[in-house]
């Protein structure tokens, strides 16, 4: 899984999959959830992040994780 935040659009995309987006749905206003030709969940895309998200920390609980801080 991957965070990846874009300043200049303020959004927030959640990677949750190494495969290609084939089916996107507008779930609420500025949230779209894209979906792999399988019909799993690939994607979240957030619109208006820091609106609607506080993007100042974020916690992990009990998930058995390496971590890798990347930053731009």
């Amino acid at each position: 899984m991957k965070l990846n935040y874009y300043k200049d659009t303020d959004s927030l995309y959640i990677d949750l999959s190494s495969k290609p987006s084939a089916e996107s749905k507008v779930v609420s206003e500025g949230v779209v959830l894209d979906y792999d030709a399988e019909g799993n969940l690939a994607g979240i895309d957030i619109d208006n992040a820091s609106s609607k998200l506080d993007l100042n920390e974020i916690n992990i609980s009990k998930l058995p994780v390496h971590m890798q801080r990347i930053s731009a």
